[in-house]
């Protein structure tokens, strides 16, 4: 019997019960899994110069001598390499830019009106390359905007909304975001802080 289950590739009990079995995976983990999986780009930083370093090595990669940089805390990342940053908003350019929070259950970044101003998330470039630390990862949805409300006590940003995807030519076929098209080709800098 045990050669034709082998002849014939099928499983025994035993294996089916592995592949039910859940696996637990940590925060950080979870969330890498699902961003990569999306098609997202990621680069893990122990250190600050490490995140300059692989910064250039994006900048190179595309041929890129000019970003959107909305966020003046992101300027000193930028002071070793030899691009032209500009302040204004310009769909053309690709953006560097920080983000609220990671959602570890789906992989998905969540930006704010802090990070985007007034923009619409599908106006901006289709290149993005983000900033930031293992302290914004949160479980779900829920979480980043209890988050976001507990950061932002004082003056609640606007404009909240997430990259779902990460590969420019996927097509999402589910109707609640038809029109609202948020794929980017996307580079994540992760710094570790905890």
């Amino acid at each position: 019997m045990n050669f034709f289950k082998k002849l014939f590739n099928i499983p025994n009990q035993e294996e089916k019960e592995i592949k039910k079995q859940e696996v637990d995976l940590s925060l950080d983990d979870l969330f890498v899994h699902n961003f990569v999986e999306k098609g997202g780009k990621f680069l893990y930083c122990l250190k600050k110069t490490e995140v300059i370093d692989n910064l250039k090595s994006i900048l190179k990669e595309n041929n890129w001598n000019k970003l959107t940089v909305l966020e003046k805390g992101l300027y000193p990342f930028l002071d070793e390499t030899e691009v032209t940053i500009n302040q204004n908003f310009n769909s053309d350019l690709p953006v560097f830019i920080n983000c609220e929070h990671l959602i570890a259950d789906n992989g998905d970044i969540l930006f704010s009106s802090n990070q985007l101003k007034s923009i619409k998330l599908s106006a901006m470039s289709q290149n993005f390359i983000v900033y930031a630390t293992t302290s914004q990862l949160v479980k779900d949805v829920g979480q980043g905007l209890t988050g976001i409300k507990i950061h932002h006590k004082e003056n609640l940003p606007t404009n909240i909304s997430a990259i779902k995807n990460y590969n420019i030519d996927k097509n999402d076929d589910n109707f609640l975001n038809y029109g609202n098209s948020n794929s980017k080709n996307l580079y994540l800098l992760l710094l570790e802080d905890l």
